[in-house]
């Protein structure tokens, strides 16, 4: 099935309905990041042995991601009753946008081989932008790059009667160089939270790369969180709004908490390269009328030569 793309903001999801219909599944996933085991040496940090500036850079190998992501494919197929979508939390490429031609014909392979990988899934797959799909500090060029290969980047979608709203965490966390836009997805959020907070669908819920936070509100800043005072304004205008769950990635293990005990964050694992103890998986989501409950699948059959 086509890797789904959104447009004008919105994103049609096949064979989903915008009325409780009963109980479903989804998928929940993050960091795929094709190409991130050869740049960091399988090291689980970058500038070890190879590394963007390594000078046979163009022709790295993701030989482990592909492995790893017809791993999930595999099992997500094979899963009865079919989940209603799955959804790729941010990182889907690791070649950066911004460094150069070189990067970007990298990029280009890792994107080709993304698609032809996730076209055998038997459910529509979502893409939320992480970092490395737009830049740590992202520009114009990165962010049309972004929307050329996968379409709108900020954009909300509903699954039987379940509000979803997907951001770009990347213009909150360094929007120096596209100041419009960052504050066109915040203006366009407001309106989307209000329609969350109208009690119209049974639940709402937020997907994002970037987490708030790891474990705790109130704890302090480090590269995997975003800074107060911003963190506690948009956890709690989220909270106002009836947002109950933000499902992030970026932090390469499973992680996650409460905020005021009535929204839950979860930090979901890499499908890639690991970078704590947690092996490569993906998240299950059971949605049923009152409640949202998550589980964290490891993949299956991936010993051989990675993690």
């Amino acid at each position: 099935m086509p890797v789904l793309r959104a447009e004008n903001r919105t994103l049609q999801l096949p064979g989903s309905s915008e009325e409780w219909t009963g109980d479903f599944t989804f998928i929940q996933a993050a960091d795929c990041q094709l190409g991130m085991e050869w740049t960091c040496d399988g090291s689980g940090g970058y500038g070890q042995n190879n590394g963007y500036d390594n000078p046979d850079y163009e022709n790295s190998i993701w030989y482990h991601e592909i492995r790893w992501c017809s791993s999930m494919v595999n099992m997500i197929n094979k899963m009865e009753p079919k989940p209603k979508f799955a959804i790729m939390c941010g990182d889907i490429l690791d070649a950066w946008p911004h460094k150069g031609e070189l990067w970007l014909r990298v990029r280009d392979k890792q994107y080709a081989d993304f698609q032809k990988i996730f076209k055998d899934l038997d459910v529509p797959l979502v893409c939320v932008c992480g970092n490395h799909d737009v830049g740590n500090s992202p520009t114009q060029q990165t962010v049309q790059k972004y929307r050329s290969d996968f379409g709108d980047d900020w954009f909300s979608f509903v699954c039987n009667g379940v509000f979803c709203i997907v951001i770009n965490s990347q213009y909150y966390e360094d929007p120096k160089f596209v100041p419009e836009i960052a504050a066109e997805q915040d203006s366009w959020l407001d309106e989307q939270l209000k329609i969350a907070k109208s009690g119209k669908y049974k639940h709402s819920m937020i997907f994002q790369h970037i987490p708030w936070f790891l474990k705790t509100p109130d704890e302090p800043k480090v590269y995997y969180n975003f800074l107060q005072p911003l963190r506690e304004t948009m956890l709690s205008k989220f909270a106002d709004a009836g947002i109950s769950k933000i499902f992030c990635g970026h932090y390469h293990r499973n992680a996650g908490g409460w905020y005021n005990e009535k929204m839950e964050l979860i930090v979901t694992s890499a499908v890639g390269l690991q970078q704590g103890e947690d092996r490569n998986g993906y998240r299950v989501v059971s949605v049923s009328e009152k409640d949202i409950k998550h589980e964290y699948v490891e993949l299956e059959n991936i010993d051989e030569g990675g993690s």
